[in-house]
């Protein structure tokens, strides 16, 4: 009879905090662009560094969470994010917004780093992940209807990310602290065999998988970066309409994700990554050369249908290398150098061959891409545990200690000795 599954919403509300930066990315750009005295490369520049933080913050954090604990590391993150962002959206300095900006994306990849590490110990971390997907996509998205009608400005979508944190602060107490068992049925007497040094397994398959998902990252990001400029710029769109638009696209990412989940691993992972990214590649071509309304929501809208779909099963593989969660952690947090990244070379591309061009490429890199995402997926899918796989335990035996005299040599005095003890226990 197996154990009832229980959702871990801790994990879910930390996965939304933690992703709620890079989903907000383009209204933060554009606004640190149109708020302050900043280029648009500059604020493209700015984004970067707050994202290449939160991946190098998940990079150092990546076989660390156990030892100090998944409680304390997500209080220290989500501190870090409200402080950071925080200050960023209060002050007009540029240097205070970018060191803001820094330590608040060091908050970020913190929290995905614990959410990450968490997802990767459940029984079904796919579940897991799209229901975190979920969250952070119904945020997003009313963000982006709400902050237009906020006033202008750089502060709102910043204010909003630490506001998120400060919220999600309260959740952290049903987290386990240092040295603690790591998923939620893991119990004093069943505990999985979990070794600090134990080496990451599938190696090449991880590298692989990293390294794909950088480009992956890269490509999604340096449209998403200026996607917003795009609307204005090249479709002849307002702010308002542009938010709508995001909006909408987010929700139809729900409708991805929810439908992700129900499909589950009836497909595999092969099939949803190779297709997806595919679909994906085709998306971003379409929507960088948008001229009008209704090109640019087309674009958007089956873009983020199918990112967030194929996202989860990229995560569910990652999580599968490894229970442990490290190499989780390592693929999001290359993932997250890729989205670092992609602002600032969405900016440059954009600016040398412009959106339709920089749009053709970024399909292109994707399908190179394609290939080893898949061949991952269908290389691991026998080596990885499943999700439902039941975790080694170990038993504890209480052992009687024999007296000694069980260990003499035999003979017609032992055996005498024995029977004048008469039967029962030896006495200790």
């Amino acid at each position: 009879m197996s154990a009832r599954t229980t959702t871990p919403w801790p994990l879910v509300a930390l996965f939304t905090a933690g992703y709620l930066a890079p989903y907000l990315l383009p209204t933060t750009v554009g606004r640190l662009s149109a708020g302050l005295p900043l280029s648009a490369t500059e604020a493209g520049s700015i984004g970067s560094a707050l994202l290449l933080s939160s991946a190098t913050a998940g990079f150092l954090l990546a076989s660390r969470v156990d030892r100090f604990g998944p409680r304390g590391l997500a209080r220290g993150g989500l501190l870090l994010a409200a402080a950071g962002y925080g200050t960023a959206a209060l002050t007009t300095t540029v240097p205070l917004v970018v060191l803001g900006a820094i330590v608040g994306g060091l908050g970020s990849g913190t929290i995905t780093s614990v959410a990450a590490t968490g997802i990767a110990g459940q029984r079904d971390p796919h579940r897991t992940t799209t229901l975190g997907l979920l969250g952070v996509s119904a945020l997003a998205g009313a963000l982006y209807l709400t902050i237009p009608h906020l006033g202008p400005g750089h502060g709102q979508p910043l204010a909003a990310i630490a506001v998120t944190a400060l919220l999600v602060l309260p959740v952290t107490r049903r987290l386990p602290g240092a040295g603690a068992p790591e998923a939620p049925h893991h119990t004093p007497a069943a505990r999985t065999l979990r070794t600090p040094a134990t080496p990451l397994p599938h190696r090449r398959a991880g590298l692989v998988l990293a390294a794909a998902m950088l480009c992956w990252s890269l490509a999604q990001n340096s449209l998403w970066g200026v996607s917003g400029r795009i609307g204005l710029q090249q479709a002849g769109l307002t702010e308002v309409t542009v938010g709508a638009v995001f909006a909408v696209a987010l929700g139809a990412g729900l409708l991805g994700v929810i439908g992700a989940g129900a499909l589950g691993q009836r497909l595999g992972r092969a099939l949803p990554i190779g297709a997806g990214t595919a679909l994906i590649a085709g998306c971003i071509a379409l929507s960088a050369a948008a001229t009008d309304l209704t090109s640019f929501a087309t674009g958007e809208i089956a873009w983020n249908t199918v990112y967030p779909v194929v996202l989860s099963y990229v995560i569910g593989l990652a999580a599968s290398l490894d229970r442990r969660g490290r190499w989780a952690v390592l693929v999001g947090s290359a993932s997250s150098l890729g989205t670092a990244c992609g602002p600032l070379a969405g900016s440059l591309l954009s600016a040398r061959v412009g959106y339709p061009a920089m749009g053709v490429f970024l399909a292109l890199g994707l399908l190179l891409i394609t290939g080893p995402m898949t061949a991952v997926a269908l290389r691991t899918r026998r080596a990885a545990p499943l999700p439902q796989e039941h975790p080694i335990v170990e038993i504890p035996l209480d052992a009687v200690p024999a007296p000694r005299t069980a260990y003499d040599t035999a003979g017609p005095r032992q055996a005498t000795a024995g029977a004048a003890a008469g039967p029962g226990p030896a006495s200790r």
